[in-house]
């Protein structure tokens, strides 16, 4: 199998990438290695509504996922905030109070954000994507790139876009090897979000809006340390969404944490909480496409991201980091995801010019 550009990763990145070069006419071929694109957008959907497991919102001054939302007919609103803050102390005591919501000001996505992804994947010829395609190894020969997959599978390519993590970009193997340098930049990068475990309750009433309640809180006994509104623009079902604060290697028993969970959100928001429709649990820290071992420490500030020198040129300049971690203005964001892509879209231009 041959192709002029190869593209591992079908998150926002890779989609991105693909979307260009579809709009261009150029040959490629996007692989992902789950059974679904989307990367670390994952959406759940209950009846018309749908909640985000992963990235969540986006924000005013983002210029291009704005056009891309308007581009594709999508459509984007506030994040509820209305109402009183929960604050629960380090003895338990759960304190109701007025303040700004943490994620006042910020964007949701109607669908959620597969909506987006969904919609990019559909501008894309249903044959140029290969989902459930491992890559396991990349070597340079005679001006070209052979990607080989598990299974077998051989991809030829003379340029090749890692729409990953550089850290798991880092786990494959390359022939000949990279220099140690840009091997040691690509663990030492952090992957945003990969560390995190989030929580969606899902319930039939929104009765925390109905008691004047925001539906944020902050806690400091956890598990989850931090909640939002997660439901939808209009009508139900209607949701609770935290971040877990627990360590990675305290919640690898994941039936425990929803207990724990459960019992954390009656506390703060009083008996209606205590047995929603749905209780989704995602651990990004134990997803081995997102997440490897080194990123199990907790991230306490958002990382300095952008493309460091030594991972500038790779072979030559024929292989292209575009995760949203070597985005140079907006890394860690969707943003940056769409901003990596824009650049690698470029990069390939000047190579093929």
């Amino acid at each position: 199998m041959q192709t002029e550009t190869l593209i591992i990763g079908g998150g926002l990145s890779g989609l991105g990438v693909a979307a260009r070069l579809t709009a261009d006419g150029r040959d490629f071929l996007l692989v992902e290695a789950r059974d679904r694109l989307g990367g670390r957008i994952l959406t759940e959907r209950l009846n018309t509504a749908y909640f985000d497991l992963g990235p969540t919102w986006f924000w005013p001054g983002q210029p291009r996922i704005a056009a891309l939302v308007n581009r594709l007919g999508l459509s984007r609103f506030d994040q509820f905030s209305h109402g009183d803050i929960i604050y629960q102390d380090e003895q338990g005591q759960v304190l109701r109070g007025h303040g700004r919501a943490a994620m006042q000001g910020s964007f949701r996505l109607r669908g959620g954000l597969a909506a987006l992804t969904n919609a990019l994947a559909r501008e894309i010829p249903s044959a140029r994507i290969r989902m459930a395609t491992p890559i396991q190894a990349l070597a340079r020969t005679d001006g070209l790139i052979v990607a080989s997959a598990q299974g077998g599978t051989e991809i030829r390519a003379r340029s090749v876009v890692l729409a990953l993590p550089p850290r798991i970009a880092a786990q494959l193997s390359f022939s000949p090897g990279l220099p140690d340098d840009a091997l040691v930049t690509m663990k030492g990068i952090a992957t945003w979000m990969a560390g995190e475990a989030k929580v969606v309750a899902v319930y039939d009433r929104p009765f925390w809006r109905e008691a004047g309640l925001s539906g944020d809180a902050m806690s400091r006994v956890g598990p989850m340390v931090e909640l939002h509104d997660a439901s939808p623009a209009e009508g139900g079902p209607y949701a609770l969404f935290g971040f877990i604060g627990v360590p990675t290697d305290a919640r690898s028993d994941a039936q425990l944490l929803r207990q724990q969970v459960q019992a954390q959100l009656v506390r703060l928001f009083g008996p209606s909480a205590a047995e929603p429709r749905q209780l989704h649990l995602k651990d990004w820290a134990f997803d081995p496409f997102t997440a490897t071992g080194r990123d199990h420490q907790p991230l306490f500030a958002h990382p300095s991201y952008g493309l460091p020198r030594s991972l500038a040129r790779l072979w030559g300049g024929d292989l292209i980091l575009a995760g949203t971690e070597v985005a140079p203005q907006f890394g860690g964001f969707l943003e940056g995801a769409l901003e990596a892509a824009e650049l690698a879209h470029l990069h390939l231009n000047a190579v093929e010019s």
